[in-house]
């Protein structure tokens, strides 16, 4: 029998005054979405969730709780069936990665079409998150990012409905990207030459705090109509928020920032993404909106939302929650969900008719052992991030440099040190099969010429189980072939030693093989 369901707790004690209300979240797999989703239930709000992949929502432990529903936000029809008999909407749809020149005009269409299905359907209140950014600066000088944050704001508010738009910074949490980045540049560079941003302007604010906001517009008495800023109500140096995380871990950091701006669209993103897990077309962005000073410019929002009970959470306390929630149940929600890319990458592995005639080549590693095969399961499924690959974690570790290199993802973690979802990302790879406690299939992200999976498995027998580890590789072309034959010799050194170790580690026990099974 497998672990028991991770239970994700809520953050806030809040009950709801108008239970009787029907809640619409669109972006529900998102981050903010996904734990948007848990307070709006716990405070006892009848909630609907959106997803353009209906099955996105389905890994979360409040999915038998709210009403699921697949929509394309773009096409009429979708929105207004999700839309009927809603009361407020809540839109956390963003275009983060690189999806060409015209992703403003599609934003701008998208929004379009939720504002008009709003107002057919009676909706009494949009709400949206937006970014935080110097108001008095033209629109057409914030970057493209921002700028299509701020047009789908104007959308929103010029609309028969009554739309609350929340301008918010940098926001902290576990599972943020922007606390990813906080993090993994604290921990990875003691001396850092930073881009001219470092020295700019921000105002963070707790994830915490961040849905206290957004479950209290869903109970309004009277609808709204403006947009807020938001924030912790102190104002740091983006460096500052290094220097303070490395404080709460007793690191100290040197940080130095260029005399000249690096481009943001590409050399800042650039630098992120290859130092941190956070990939370089969600790092792109998130540097452009780390071009502007990002400071709250006022607090009107205390006259319609009064200050959270105990007031803002400050910064260091925030990257204390973050921590302390992280260690004590994993991430319940994170900023790396690309489902479309995971459906794309989940194909069967190559056992099908239709790979008929296909090079395919194979690594199959089978060992017996007396454990019961739950035993292996979870060392299976706590495999990668900080647990590692349980043999010459030095050639991962070169391996995961160079793919970062060549703009992949890297050795770039997981969402939850324990528990796996499908679709969730594992270092380079993605979950794309999972059959707990028997099965688990990962579908490859990083740069190769071809399509790869690694297939961990375990079968109990009569005197223990069987553990067999599979890796897959479907090679495009010549380059393809080569790249196979030449980590081939890597190959037979890495994966018996990973084999035997894994059998090892549950042997001794999750937490106590970290160092020796991992070395090899």
């Amino acid at each position: 029998m497998g672990p028991m369901p991770t239970v994700v707790p809520t953050t806030l004690d809040y009950t709801a005054r108008h239970p009787s209300r029907t809640v619409l979240v669109t972006g529900a797999s998102g981050y903010v979405g996904g734990r948007l989703v848990t307070e709006l239930l716990a405070a006892g709000f009848k909630v609907r969730a959106s997803s353009r992949h209906v099955d996105s929502l389905r890994r979360f432990d409040w999915s038998e709780q709210a009403e699921l529903v697949e929509a394309d936000l773009g096409e009429k029809d979708d929105v207004a069936r999700i839309m009927a008999g809603v009361d407020v909407v809540f839109y956390l749809v963003h275009s983060m990665g690189d999806k060409g020149e015209d992703f403003e005009e599609a934003e701008k269409r998208t929004a379009r079409t939720v504002a008009d299905a709003a107002d057919a359907a009676g909706v009494r209140q949009m709400v949206y998150l937006s970014g935080l950014h110097p108001q008095d600066k033209p629109l057409e000088e914030l970057s493209k990012h921002m700028r299509s944050r701020e047009n789908v704001a104007r959308i929103f508010l010029g609309s028969e409905t009554p739309a609350l738009v929340l301008r918010a910074a940098t926001l902290i949490g576990s599972g943020s990207a922007s606390f990813e980045i906080i993090r993994h540049l604290t921990e990875r560079l003691p001396v850092m030459v930073a881009p001219q941003w470092i020295s700019n302007q921000i105002e963070p604010l707790a994830i915490r705090d961040a849905l206290y906001y957004l479950v209290s517009a869903a109970d309004l008495a009277e609808p709204v109509n403006r947009a807020f800023d938001v924030g912790c109500g102190v104002t740091y140096e983006f460096a500052d928020l290094l220097k303070m995380y490395g404080k709460e871990h007793g690191l100290r950091r040197w940080i130095f920032s260029l005399p000249l701006p690096l481009p943001m669209d590409k050399l800042s993103g650039g630098w992120i993404g290859l130092v941190t897990p956070v990939p370089a077309k969600l790092a792109v962005p998130l540097a452009q909106s780390m071009a502007e000073d990002a400071v709250t410019e006022e607090h009107d929002i205390e006259a319609v939302i009064p200050d959270p009970p105990g007031g803002l959470i400050a910064y260091p306390e925030a990257v204390r929650l973050a921590i302390k929630a992280e260690r004590e149940r994993g991430v319940p929600t994170s900023w790396d969900r690309s489902w479309t890319e995971v459906q794309d990458a989940a194909d069967s592995l190559p056992t099908d008719p239709e790979w008929a005639g296909t090079s395919v080549y194979q690594d199959v590693r089978s060992r017996d052992s007396d454990l019961p095969a739950e035993k292996v399961w979870e060392v299976i499924e706590g495999i990668g991030g900080a647990n590692g690959w349980y043999s010459a974690p030095a050639l991962w570790r070169i391996r995961g440099v160079l793919d970062k290199l060549i703009g992949g993802p890297g050795l770039g973690g997981r969402r939850d040190p324990h528990r796996l979802s499908t679709g969730d990302r594992v270092d380079w790879w993605r979950v794309a099969e999972l059959d707990r406690p028997r099965r688990l299939v990962l579908a490859a992200e990083m740069k190769v010429d071809g399509r790869a999976w690694l297939s961990l498995e375990v079968e109990d027998t009569e005197k223990g189980c069987t553990y067999t580890q599979r890796a897959v590789y479907a090679p495009t072309g010549l380059v393809g072939r080569l790249y196979w034959w030449s980590v081939a010799p890597f190959h037979a050194f890495v994966f018996p030693v990973m084999a035997r170790n894994i059998l090892a580690a549950a042997r001794r026990g999750p937490g106590e093989s970290s160092t020796a099974d991992r070395a090899g």
